[in-house]
């Protein structure tokens, strides 16, 4: 009886294959002709956060820090020139003269400053978003 069963199943399995139409099928998701640039953006801009976190802690020299930067920097704007290219976007027409910075407003002092590195923050946080250490008054190691 279980052999039976089995051959019963096999067979509506193999029926079922046979006459299941490509028609029936849903369309497959076409692949995005930028996803592997925006893949690649996406690790640049990795890239120079992770940069900047090294030079920030001093594991790069100035000039290290500039040049690699400067490559990166490069890098990600020949990627986004090609991601607008095969999207078709136009680039912006460039001004005949550079137009004049506005007059920046007052800086306002800044309610919370890290005690390590001296950064400021607007809000409080338990961190310093720049050097890392509590924003509390301590100076563990």
């Amino acid at each position: 009886m279980l052999l039976i069963s089995a051959g019963i199943l096999t067979v509506g399995a193999i029926l079922y294959t046979l006459f299941v139409r490509a028609k029936d099928l849903p369309e497959p998701v076409p692949p995005s002709p930028v996803a592997h640039l925006e893949e690649r953006r996406a690790r640049i801009y990795e890239g120079l956060r992770d940069l900047q976190f090294e030079y920030r802690v001093g594991k790069l020299s100035d000039a290290d820090y500039q040049q690699t930067k400067l490559s990166l920097q490069r890098e990600l704007a020949a990627v986004m020139a090609e991601i607008d290219r095969i999207l078709g976007v136009k680039p912006a027409p460039k001004p005949a003269v550079a137009p004049q910075p506005a007059a920046a407003p007052p800086k306002q002092s800044a309610a919370y400053v890290c005690p390590h590195c001296g950064a400021e923050f607007a809000q409080a946080l338990k961190f310093c978003g720049e050097c890392g250490k509590p924003m509390t008054g301590e100076t563990g190691a």
